[in-house]
């Protein structure tokens, strides 16, 4: 679990790993290069009499400021990262919405986006049920991006993604951890509901058991994947990140209905050469 301490500020802020900024990296990059797109959305012109927004959603938004470990050096949080990005780029998030379980956390994320200049909405909720908050409040005509980063795989329900899945164009960009993966898999196992129940419904049916544990850990992300496929979604852009030693942390998934999304993710994703999902 993530650390945390005071900024200069006097709002909280987690101390995270290095590999946070090839993270962040992305999720810039990917706002950045949809900006086209996103103006399309929240540009009223005479054209366009009526437009459905392009909203930002961070269901594990965390502070918005972080600290990297083992170092003085403090830098945004996604929420930050993304609300920066948007702005640089002449074309706003219409709106952003946070979400934490913790109520601290989710504060401190709102007042630090407000305090650059985005519209926002916090919610101290789980995922889960913060995402039936946000959903029922935007536009089903609008250009959605959601990033989802917890810090393992608990709370990175199927139900989250599929409440998401009900707009009709949304991207969502998430941290599937393959490192709690490998690390818990026995334990998860063994256990009569764990996380990866929440994760993969009914995976335990369609996966065998006694596979060694690099077979069980394919055949447990396979099942995953086909259950994001049944919502309409693809993955094609997946990234592996690692830490200081090439230790693997987790992949990026990028899921999207639009073939455009895809091609632009692919142009921006490969910040450390070409990796795709492995075990």
């Amino acid at each position: 679990m993530p650390k945390y301490e005071i900024d200069d500020d006097g709002l909280p802020r987690s101390v995270v790993g290095e590999w946070a900024l090839e993270k962040h990296e992305r999720l810039q990059k990917y706002v950045d290069i949809t900006r086209a797109a996103r103006r399309k959305f929240t540009v009223h012109t005479s054209l366009r009499k009526y437009v459905g927004g392009a909203a930002y959603i961070d269901l594990f938004a965390g502070p918005g400021r972080a600290r990297i470990r083992d170092s003085n050096r403090v830098i945004d949080g996604s929420p930050i990262v993304a609300t920066k990005a948007a702005l640089a780029s002449g074309v706003p998030f219409s709106k952003v919405y946070l979400a934490d379980a913790d109520e601290r956390l989710c504060d401190a994320a709102v007042r630090r986006v407000k305090a650059v200049g985005g519209t926002v909405t916090g919610y101290a909720a789980s995922a889960e049920a913060a995402a039936q908050h946000v959903v029922a409040k935007l536009n089903p005509d609008g250009l959605h991006f959601a990033f989802l980063d917890p810090c393992n795989l608990e709370g990175l329900t199927l139900a989250t993604i599929k409440t998401l899945s009900t707009l009709p164009r949304i991207d969502i960009l998430l941290h599937l951890s393959v490192a709690d993966l490998q690390r818990n898999l026995d334990r998860y196992s063994a256990a009569p509901h764990s996380p990866l129940d929440e994760v993969a419904p009914d995976w335990r049916s369609a996966v065998d058991l006694k596979q060694s544990g690099k077979a069980l850990r394919a055949a447990y992300v396979s099942y995953w994947r086909s259950k994001t496929q049944e919502l309409g979604f693809t993955h094609r852009g997946v990234e592996l990140v690692t830490g200081s030693n090439k230790q693997r942390l987790y992949w990026l998934v990028f899921l999207s209905r639009s073939e455009f999304a895809n091609d632009l993710w692919d142009k921006i994703r490969h910040i450390s050469g070409q990796r795709q999902l492995g075990l």
